[in-house]
Formats: structure tokens, C-alpha cells, sequence
């Protein structure tokens, strides 16, 4: 343990999406040991599974342990829900106090001194680098249309991101996106970047468009309210919103790291253990989408916000704090490797995700802290992520245990509680608790903010939440009208 930075947080009182696009199918936890034997692997997973152990041969790891089974209730190792044994590390790494011991005490030594020791661990155990020699991404509006969603009148964007491939022309990436504006503002209007859609008709290897646009739930099982989905509210706030195809920025699944962005980058050679891994790389795609809004004059570039559900949420954190142009950011139900503490022993685990079907999301110096080291070895938590995010607004979300405890609502909002401090800090406003709210209370007075839903693995019934936040920060010239 890392005494000299370190801190006690007292315990506070009282499905995730898996794998690789088109191998294996949402769940809210993994198939169960029978199913998965019962299917021969594809060659895809094979390809996963050889990348995954090159990198463990990379790192002298023999063996990593076994991740929580979240179906089998008999299985020893049955994912834990019982919070009294949740926090078998409660010392939790001091976010202001830096690596010699001394405490952060202004603002100009978080941003000069701790900020980048934070960024730096990050950088090296968990995401992975962003190469140096990362290639430009020449933007392309290849249609615009006028159209409807529900009521309002828009106008839609078709883009495609050409990445620079002059060092290895083998390797092509094209990012997709499309931008969905209001048809009659007043001015620039804001934009939501959403993770996970934006794939055109027949375009290849993304994943299509986001159901979240097109009715009240996304993301997999859950009972979440009807109504309005998320496009439909934003545009009646007067906010436009952009969809990022993540396929077609670096598959999802350790295959696909010899192309992609990351193979790009790497020309085609396999990730050394500090390279970066899938969700840097989808982040990187958000900013890289965000240069072409700053060039768009229908949008007001400083408040362009993030949302991304699941594996998307675990983006949409990773991007937030690492690109500080994006003005607010929508994390829903991210789990292991988003914005719950890792060292939180309840639902998915560090071991879940150094598994093969989510190894490739990170850095591979991440395995190490499944196999020869532990979640206590780590050298930062996720709470420091999220004060990465610091000063700017951030809305963390999940839902209901019985649905959604994979990704552990009580870990997510400690990440939330335990940045804090570094608000505070930079004269931003906490939550005002460090104690674990009833469930469907919006902690939303702070610039740090917490939602419990009622609903199962889904993003839909925070969406008015996040929205009333978010309200208070960004602005649009004038709501849309519905038009009928």
C-alpha cells in the first residue's frame, strides 16, 4: 500500500455490456461456464485470446486470477452484493497528497504537481499512452439532410473522419459520426456527443445507429420508463447531438488491435504494456470529433458535452478527463474500469476486466494487478478519474442492485464522493454527503453529482436528471419548437 499517499474513507452507511461487437451478445454478467462450452470459440476470440497471452508473456505472468460469476449463485466464486464485505481495502490513495508525502494545499499544485502524477499513473497502469505520433483526422461532411426526429425538425450530418494512414497504408480508419442539429435555432447550439451510434446505412463495421435515440431505453434489460428518448428531450432543451460509431474507431475485442486506430498508431505491431488500449482510443475518438465541431459554426464548441451507457460510460468518463475542452459529461452505469473504485470488492472486478473478453479496454500493465499484484497495489482509484474531470460538471449514474449491481451503484457514487475534495479545491461545490443516498435521490446541487435509478442496466431514466443538472451550466439560444 502506498502509505505516504494515502487516506481513510470510513465505510459509508447505507449487466454490464461484454465483449466485442458481434461476439458476444449483452448480458447483465457472463454466460454461464455450460453455454460458453457448449460454442466453439470464433476466430475472433481465438485472435483475443493469443493477443491477450502474448501480453501476459510480455509481463512475465503466468497466470491471472479468476474474475466473479455473476449467474451462478452455488459458484465459489459468486460475485459479492453483500456490502459488509464490499471494502476489504478501505484506504483509499489520497488524491491531495502528492507522491513525496506533501499535501496539496492551492490550486496551482494540483494543476502544476498532483494533477499530472494522477494523469501519469493513469497514463501507464490503467488506459494506456495515446502515442505521440497519433495520426490527424481530416474531417469530411459527406451529406447533409433536413429531416425529423418525433416532432422537431432537424438537420442531420453525415462525417467521416479520414485518420491519416501515410505511415502505413495497409490500415485505413474512417470514423463515423452524424450530427443531429436544430433545424431552427437561434444561434450555435449545444451538443451531446453520444458513444456508441452514429454508423451510416450499410457503413461497415460500426455498430448502427444508437437505440438510445430512438425510444426510452437502451443497453440491455431493464425497466425503464417510456416517453421521450434522449435526442428527443435534448432537442427540446434546444441542444443538438452527435452520434460516435466506436466500431469505426478500434473494434472492440483484442483482434482488432493490429488495426484500428491503436494498429494504426503502432503500425500494425502488437501494444507494449503501457500502449494505449480500446477505451483511450474511443475517447480519443470523441475528441477528435469534437475538432470538427469547434470548426462548425452552428455549434457552440464550449459546451459540448459527453454521454455513453456501460462500456460507453467507461468511455465517456475516460474522455472527460482527459480532454478538458468537453463541458459536461453523462456517466452511466460504466462498472469495473469506469468510475467504480476498483478496489470495491461487489460485482465485476479488476480480474473481470483483464479477462479476454475486456482486456483489450485497457492498458496492458492493468492485467498485472489481477494476477501478481492486487487491487490494493494500484497507484491510483477511480475517485481520482473522476477528479481528473475537476472543475468541470460531472453527472455519475447507475441503477437498481437487483439489474444493475454488476457495475455497483455505492463504488460509483464513493468515486463521486471522494473527488470531492479536489472540487472544493478549485472552488466548485461537492455533493454536500459522503453518505450513500435512498435510492432515486439526485445528490444534483454540487458540480459533482450522483443518481441512483430505479430501473435495471439502462441510462434512460436519468436522462430528466442529467438534464435539469446540466442546465444549470449550458445553455441553449433558444429551445427548439415542436412542429406538428
Amino acid at each position: 500500500m502506498h502509505a505516504s499517499r494515502s487516506i481513510f474513507y470510513p465505510a459509508l452507511t447505507a449487466g454490464l455490456f461484454i465483449g466485442a461487437a458481434g461476439l458476444w451478445a449483452f448480458q447483465e454478467a457472463p454466460p454461464p461456464a455450460a453455454a460458453r462450452a457448449a460454442k466453439a470459440p470464433s476466430p475472433t476470440q481465438l485472435a483475443s485470446e493469443a493477443d491477450r497471452q502474448a501480453m501476459l508473456d510480455q509481463l512475465h505472468i503466468g497466470k491471472l486470477r479468476q474474475g466473479a460469476n455473476g449467474n451462478d449463485k452455488n459458484a465459489p466464486n459468486y460475485a459479492n452484493y453483500d456490502e459488509s464485505k464490499a471494502n476489504p481495502y478501505p484506504n483509499y490513495p489520497d488524491p491531495l497528497t502528492l507522491k513525496n508525502g506533501k499535501k496539496v494545499t492551492s490550486a496551482k499544485m494540483w494543476w502544476k504537481e498532483r494533477r499530472p502524477e494522477i494523469v501519469e499513473d493513469f497514463d501507464r497502469e490503467i488506459y494506456g499512452r495515446v502515442p505521440k505520433n497519433a495520426p490527424k483526422v481530416k474531417w469530411e461532411v459527406k451529406s447533409t439532410e433536413e429531416g425529423k426526429n418525433g416532432d422537431f425538425d432537424i438537420v442531420t450530418r453525415q462525417l467521416v473522419g479520414h485518420a491519416d494512414n501515410s505511415s502505413d497504408p495497409a490500415i485505413t480508419v474512417d470514423i463515423q459520426a452524424t450530427l443531429n442539429l436544430p433545424a431552427h435555432a437561434a444561434g450555435p447550439v449545444p451538443v451531446m456527443i453520444l458513444f456508441g451510434g452514429g454508423g451510416f446505412p450499410g457503413g461497415g463495421r460500426g455498430r448502427g445507429p444508437n437505440p438510445a435515440l430512438k425510444g426510452g431505453a437502451r443497453g440491455g434489460p431493464g425497466r425503464a420508463p417510456q416517453g421521450p428518448s434522449a435526442a428527443q428531450q435534448l432537442l427540446a432543451k434546444g441542444w443538438g447531438y452527435a452520434n460516435l460509431n466506436t466500431g469505426s474507431v478500434q473494434a472492440d475485442n483484442g483482434a482488432g488491435l493490429k488495426e484500428g486506430i491503436i494498429g494504426l498508431s503502432l503500425k500494425g505491431q502488437p501494444r507494449k504494456p503501457d500502449d494505449w488500449g480500446v477505451l483511450r482510443a474511443w475517447a480519443w475518438g470523441a475528441s477528435r470529433l469534437l475538432d470538427y465541431l469547434e470548426t462548425d459554426r452552428a455549434v457552440n464548441a464550449k459546451e459540448v458535452g459527453l454521454e455513453g451507457h456501460s462500456r460507453w460510460g467507461k468511455a465517456t468518463i475516460v474522455a472527460m478527463a482527459y480532454d478538458q475542452r468537453f463541458a459536461i459529461a453523462y456517466v452511466s452505469s460504466s462498472g469495473e474500469g469506469g468510475a467504480k473504485m476498483h478496489r470495491r470488492n461487489w460485482g465485476e472486478l479488476v480480474e473481470n476486466v483483464a479477462a479476454v473478453n475486456e482486456y483489450h479496454w485497457m492498458a496492458g500493465n492493468f492485467l498485472k494487478y489481477a494476477g501478481p499484484l492486487h487491487w490494493d497495489d494500484l497507484p491510483v482509484d477511480s475517485h481520482e478519474l473522476v477528479a481528473m474531470c475537476a472543475p468541470r460538471p460531472v453527472f455519475l449514474s447507475a441503477g437498481a442492485t437487483e439489474g444493475d449491481g454488476w457495475v455497483d451503484a455505492k463504488g460509483t457514487f464513493l468515486a463521486a464522493a471522494y473527488a470531492g475534495p479536489v472540487y472544493r479545491l478549485l472552488g466548485k461545490k461537492d455533493m454536500g454527503t459522503t453518505e450513500f443516498p435512498p435510492i432515486g435521490t439526485a445528490l444534483i446541487g454540487g458540480d459533482v453529482a450522483f443518481r441512483q435509478h430505479t430501473s435495471g442496466h439502462t441510462d434512460a431514466p436519468n436522462w430528466p436528471t442529467f438534464l435539469e443538472f446540466a442546465s444549470r451550466y449550458i445553455k441553449a439560444p433558444g429551445a427548439a419548437v415542436a412542429k406538428r
